[in-house]
């Protein structure tokens, strides 16, 4: 059973939006979502999850492989080629947006690709409560919501608290894999990670990007814009 670890978030790092479906999204929603969402009992929010909810991923998948785990996939571009490239790990996508999860849906199916288990939920809180320690090979936290305001970046879901959490879920030879194209943030992102004891650096500073991450519009946006991409990779300590 996973280790008892609370995240607090009351102050959470995305911002819910219209749970409407257009017509496609409701298609791949009526069609894969029983064979390809798990369902999570909720605690306070809707997205929240009950610090008492446990999934068997052997089970969910119908088989034993590694874990790897996406924290805000959006409308499922980079888990769609992720798990293209590794179909002997088993993917776990967190997504709080419902239209953009049934999007996924979609692309997955298109693309004929079953090793992917979506989730309506919070992932932090999920981490914390529906993975055991030293069970997940990989970890991705692309483009995060940067939250610019100063005020705001208590919102910023890189936090010391966050951190420690990953550091004792990450197997091993885990690896948390990160980007941003914003300089702020990823210089706030440095100084976290490397402060976290259960984490380090697998690189001299600034990662390479990691060749198997796709370029979605939000990273193609960042670049349009003139902004840098930085990547880093943390593995455990």
């Amino acid at each position: 059973m996973p280790t008892a670890v609370r995240i607090h978030r009351d102050v959470v790092s995305y911002v819910r939006r219209s749970g409407r479906m257009n017509e496609s999204q409701q298609r791949a929603w009526d069609a894969h979502r029983d064979a390809w969402v798990v369902e999570l009992p909720s605690g306070e929010r809707r997205t929240s999850v009950s610090p008492d909810a446990a999934i068997d991923w052997t089970a969910a998948f119908g088989r034993e492989a590694p874990l790897k785990v996406e924290i805000g996939s959006g409308t499922g571009h980079a888990i769609t080629a992720l798990a293209e490239a590794m179909p002997d790990a088993n993917l776990v996508a967190f997504e709080v947006f419902t239209p953009a999860v049934a999007s996924t849906l979609g692309r997955l199916a298109r693309h004929g690709v079953g090793n992917v288990r979506l989730v309506v939920a919070d992932g932090a809180q999920a981490l914390a409560t529906v993975f055991g320690e030293g069970s997940v090979s990989e970890l991705w936290t692309f483009f995060p919501d940067p939250w610019h305001k100063a005020r705001h970046h208590k919102r910023r879901l890189v936090s010391p608290e966050f951190a420690a959490l990953v550091a004792s879920r990450l197997t091993p030879d885990g690896v948390w894999r990160l980007a941003t194209d914003w300089d702020d943030y990823a210089e706030a992102m440095r100084e976290v990670l490397d402060a976290e004891p259960g984490l380090v650096n697998c690189h001299d500073g600034w990662a390479p990007r990691y060749e198997l991450r796709p370029v979605t519009k939000y990273e193609r946006r960042g670049v349009d814009a003139g902004r840098t991409i930085h990547d880093l990779a943390y593995r455990r300590a």
